[in-house]
């Protein structure tokens, strides 16, 4: 049977309409890359609410030392992959670099990325300057996550990957993007490296859920790159991120144990803890 038809809520599709019910019931959601079919499928069978073809595929899958050299062609070929693997989970692709500078550019990628690669919802970068392409997006129908704060896309213009909204000036900028996000027609705003006290302010004025990375646990849910969770990106990895794989029990240490410890902690408000935060 379809999990669209299910009677059971755990194995109801998730909707737009769903998460902000969890919101409302105080229910965490629980967020994951993936890129592949394999991945994919491990998430859903773990849990996981939705499923994120993020551009850092082009670091943690294509190598680079950023997100900037993605295309189109890259998250749609990656999305159609995982979305079929996704039945429960809500599939959401990235808009990568320079695929939404203008309303009538987004809107054609957007549709793409449904039509040929299957997302279910697209996520962008940016605060004030792309408030009119989530509107146009929304007029047609495209469910929308807004990412605020650190926006990766930027790193060059920002000069490197920090914390955003320490100050009352670039906190307040930050609020007042999330609101007009939501008033804009998001569906879901992401917030990247942001201090926990904004990041709970952020979730409190809004009726749309917040996703966390770095944003503290106040947050509606959070996300998490993959490769961070197992242990195995190239390079660096972030502060906010935490190895699920290497806390498992011996006898128990599986990749999908490791995902399902990320969802449990998730849900049960386990992580982030102070350590995995900014104040």
């Amino acid at each position: 049977m379809s999990s669209y038809a299910s009677d059971n809520p755990a194995q109801q599709a998730i909707t737009v309409t769903r998460l902000r019910k969890m919101k409302q019931d105080g229910e965490k959601i629980a967020m994951l890359t993936a890129y592949d079919a394999s991945f994919a499928a491990v998430l859903e069978q773990a849990g996981v609410d939705i499923v994120l073809i993020g551009d850092t595929l082009g670091m943690v899958i294509q190598g680079h030392d950023t997100t900037v050299p993605v295309t189109m062609d890259d998250v749609i070929y990656h999305t159609r992959m995982v979305a079929r693997a996704c039945e429960r989970a809500m599939v959401v692709a990235d808009m990568p670099f320079m695929s939404f500078s203008d309303p009538a550019r987004a809107l054609d990628n957007a549709a793409r990325l449904m039509q040929e690669g299957g997302a279910r919802m697209v996520k962008l970068e940016g605060g004030g300057d792309v408030i009119n392409v989530v509107a146009n997006l929304s007029k047609h129908g495209i469910p929308v996550c807004a990412h605020l704060g650190l926006q990766p896309q930027a790193v060059h213009k920002l000069g490197g990957y920090r914390v955003q909204g320490r100050d009352q000036k670039t906190a307040d900028a930050i609020l007042h993007d999330a609101k007009a996000m939501e008033a804009a027609g998001a569906d879901i705003v992401l917030l990247e490296c942001v201090p926990n006290a904004l990041a709970k302010k952020i979730t409190e004025a809004l009726t749309v859920p917040t996703i966390g990375i770095g944003a503290g646990r106040d947050c509606d849910g959070q996300v998490l790159v993959l490769y961070d969770v197992l242990g195995i990106s190239l390079g660096h990895r972030p502060r906010f991120a935490k190895d699920f794989l290497a806390g498992l029990t011996a006898g128990d240490i599986s990749i999908s144990s490791a995902i399902r410890a990320y969802v449990d902690a998730v849900k049960q408000q386990h992580f982030p803890d102070d350590e995995h935060s900014f104040h």
